[in-house]
């Protein structure tokens, strides 16, 4: 057996969204989540999962804080699993992943769905990366560089803590 890597505490933040986020059977949880599904037997159900392996992604999600667990909304004696914000931040990457497929997918007809806005019902714009002032930008239009140190306090600022 193949001992995972972990990312947890690299440098790069998409290694580290990825240790958070797991593997493709998480991100079908989450899009799962997403929908409204909040009972294991409901997810088992949606993505055909062996037991064990849900119990293990779920458990992770929650540990990750990307899930919570609460009493069942109806009173009985199970637990659902509750988006947290974290969680709920997932939905623009869920997007940008169903976006991608579309464009790119070898034969897109055959994806059954499309995501549009529930007000209109009209399509959903691509999702687009923009600069500060609005101008759209490509992979040519950007860099990585360094992230400025934090600035310290003085100690006057910490004496009124």
């Amino acid at each position: 057996m193949v001992k995972r890597t972990s990312f947890e505490g690299d440098a790069c933040p998409v290694a580290r969204a990825l240790e958070a986020l797991g593997d493709w059977w998480s991100l079908l949880i989450i899009r799962e989540a997403l929908l409204g599904v909040r009972r294991f037997g409901e997810f088992q159900n949606k993505l055909g999962m062996a037991k064990n392996i849900l119990a293990t992604r779920l458990r992770a999600l929650v540990d990750h804080g990307i899930l919570t667990t609460a009493p069942a909304s109806d009173g009985s004696a199970y637990q659902e699993y509750v988006l947290t914000p974290k969680g709920r931040g997932t939905f623009p990457i869920l997007v940008a992943l169903r976006q991608w497929s579309e464009e790119f997918d070898d034969y897109p007809e055959e994806i059954e769905t499309i995501l549009v806005d529930r007000a209109k019902g009209r399509p959903i714009r691509k999702i687009e990366l923009r600069a500060e002032d609005g101008r759209l930008l490509t992979l040519a239009d950007t860099t990585l560089k360094p992230r400025p140190a934090p600035r310290r306090r003085s100690a006057s600022a910490r004496s009124n803590l």
